[in-house]
């Protein structure tokens, strides 16, 4: 089966509201353009290593945690959490006010161009809980956002995610579906995405 774009209307494939939710320009292109910069001078960007088919890989890809003071513990190793930046705190806060959901930490990923990627996955991790709300801003080169039923993989779907796009992922979205970045044979320059999440402390 070919793959579908998300709310294209020649091909479309219609994902329920309460699934997901999509703002193609909730930030201005100034305003994008700002924030952009700003991330990609100011950002302490790292890049790691995580265990793969059991296998420790480096992600193709650099990233950092921020939110409030206390340290996160994801599926392959603790990540400690910078505090946030005033830019940071004030985009959390316009989400937050915009659609009535709360977070406290954001992970950042910078994809430096086409070669640059994140695999099939679905945060299922405890640390965001049973049916996690999870807010995706994007800057900079417009990827596709690909998905996928976890059980029946020849059906994929991809949305572009254009420089101030937001897209909220919510209710049963990470126990059924699957999403990724692809790489990419057409070069392109940088991409940030912020996703701002609810995190549950450790036990």
């Amino acid at each position: 089966m070919p793959q579908l774009n998300l709310f294209d209307t020649e091909a479309f494939y219609e994902f329920p509201e309460n699934l997901l939710e999509y703002r193609e320009h909730f930030l201005s292109q100034e305003e994008a353009d700002i924030l952009k910069d700003q991330l990609l001078t100011t950002v302490a960007w790292e890049q790691r290593s995580q265990k793969m088919y059991d296998k420790m890989v480096i992600t193709p890809r650099l990233t950092a945690w921020y939110g409030d003071a206390r340290s996160y513990e994801s599926a392959d190793s603790e990540k400690p959490v910078k505090a946030w930046t005033p830019e940071l705190l004030l985009l959390k806060q316009r989400i937050e006010a915009a659609f009535g959901y709360q977070f406290n930490g954001v992970l950042l990923n910078l994809y430096r161009d086409n070669n640059d990627s994140v695999a099939w996955h679905r945060d299922k991790q405890s640390i965001y809980g049973e049916r996690p709300v999870i807010a995706s801003v994007s800057l900079g080169q417009t990827r596709n956002f690909d998905f996928r039923k976890k059980d029946h993989h020849q059906s994929k779907y991809s949305l572009a995610l254009p420089h101030g796009s937001l897209l909220i992922m919510k209710g049963d979205l990470q126990e059924h579906w699957e999403h990724r970045i692809a790489k990419s044979t057409v070069p392109m320059s940088e991409r940030i995405n912020l996703t701002f999440r609810l995190i549950f402390p450790v036990r």
